[in-house]
Parts: C-alpha cells; sequence; structure tokens
C-alpha cells in the first residue's frame, strides 16, 4: 500500500504556525511608537493581534495610550514599520519548537510543502531565508503571487499547485480555518499561535499542541475522507 504521503499537498501559514514572529515584529512597532514618545508595547499584549497585520497593530498601539494617530500619519508609520522590520526580520523570530523535525518527516514520506502566507511576499522570502528554511518548500506564495488572499481558496490552490489527491493547511487563525473550508480540505490548527479566537472555536479539523503528532493527524484525516 502506498504512503498517504506520497504526493501529498501540505501548504502551512508562516506566521504564529512556522515561526513565532511576534517578538520582531513587536520590536519594529515599539521603534514606531518610541519616535512619537509612547512607551514600549509588551509582546504578550499584541501577540494575538499579529494575524490582523501592522496597521492594525500600530493603531491599537496608539489607543492602548490614549494617543491619537492622525489618519494622514498611518501610511507612513506602517512604511516605517515595515522598513524596520525587514531591517531585522530574524532578530528574535525563530521557528516553532519541532518545526524543522516535522518538515524533514513530511518531506521525506514524500510531501510536498508549501508556505501559504498574507505576510507580504518579500517579507516571507527573507525570512524563510534569513531562518534557513527556503529549500524545505516547493512555492512560498504571499498575496501577491495568488489571484486572492486567504481566505480565498485561489490562495491555498496556488501554493499547492499540482499536488494531490491528499491536501491540507495548517494554520493557527480563523482565516486559515475559512480558507481551507472554502478549498474543501482539512484544516489543521497549531496552538501555540496568533488567534484573537480560541482555537478550538476557529471550526478546524484537528488543533494541536505540538508538531510530534501532526503526521499522524493528517493521515486520520485523510483516511476519514477517502
Amino acid at each position: 500500500m502506498s504512503d498517504c504521503f506520497a504526493g501529498a499537498g501540505i501548504a502551512f501559514d508562516l506566521d504564529g504556525t512556522l515561526v513565532d514572529t511576534a517578538p520582531d515584529l513587536v520590536r519594529a512597532l515599539n521603534v514606531v511608537v518610541n519616535e512619537d514618545g509612547l512607551g514600549e508595547v509588551a509582546v504578550s499584549d499584541v501577540r494575538i493581534m499579529v494575524g490582523r497585520g501592522a496597521r492594525v497593530l500600530i493603531e491599537r498601539a496608539y489607543a492602548a495610550q490614549q494617543r491619537h494617530l492622525e489618519p494622514g500619519r498611518v501610511d507612513a508609520k506602517v512604511a516605517r514599520f515595515i522598513d524596520v522590520y525587514r531591517n531585522g526580520i530574524a532578530d528574535l523570530s525563530r521557528p516553532f519548537s519541532g518545526c524543522f523535525a516535522m518538515l524533514d518527516k513530511l518531506a521525506a514520506r514524500g510531501a510536498r510543502l508549501s508556505v501559504c502566507t498574507n505576510k507580504p511576499s518579500e517579507l516571507a522570502d527573507a525570512l524563510l531565508e534569513a531562518l534557513g528554511m527556503t529549500a524545505r518548500f516547493e512555492r512560498i506564495i504571499g498575496p501577491e503571487r495568488t489571484q486572492a488572499k486567504k481566505p480565498d481558496a485561489a490562495h491555498f490552490w496556488s501554493a499547492v499547485g499540482d499536488a494531490g489527491p491528499n491536501l491540507a493547511l495548517i494554520g493557527d487563525s480563523i482565516t486559515d480555518a475559512a480558507c481551507a473550508k472554502a478549498a474543501g480540505v482539512p484544516c489543521v490548527i497549531l496552538s501555540h499561535g496568533y488567534s484573537e479566537i480560541p482555537h478550538h472555536a476557529l471550526g478546524a479539523d484537528a488543533v494541536l499542541d505540538e508538531f510530534g503528532s501532526l503526521p499522524d493527524t493528517l493521515a486520520e484525516l485523510w483516511q476519514g475522507r477517502s
């Protein structure tokens, strides 16, 4: 009997799923807000909001300290944030525990791995390269490399290409769960990720606390759909 992972297409979200990027995002955020005399923001205060993007992080940081940020200045602040973040993109960011071992195990069994992220493609490329992860993926698909970003199913299909028949999306947020549902494929959520909604309430097929359980979980999900 052939291995169910042979040729399988597994797309991974990036921030909060494969890599804990919150420390570097908050590092950049604090440079931006400090320039206006605001106090530093703690990683724990914004970790769940990371998936909402730089604009929301900045606006909420100002609101939390009762400071008004004029609408006309938001774009400049976002540009400054991205510049600071890009220049130290992997200073503090690290793959979550067990990430490399899990990716290597899936690849060894014949799975075709990709990244499906709403992070700007140039930043996703830079982060994965800095962490030595680029070669592990067949495709790295940010929003500029697809017709529509997550939760649109088109993003997932751009990421997995012609892989299959077994497919899955691995993520950490409602955006990932909704994208998988739209594509009609299983979704596995990692509880270490960034979500404003409790992970077990996202409607995923499975929620895992660590990467080691992922291969067996996917095999069970695919068997249940065959």
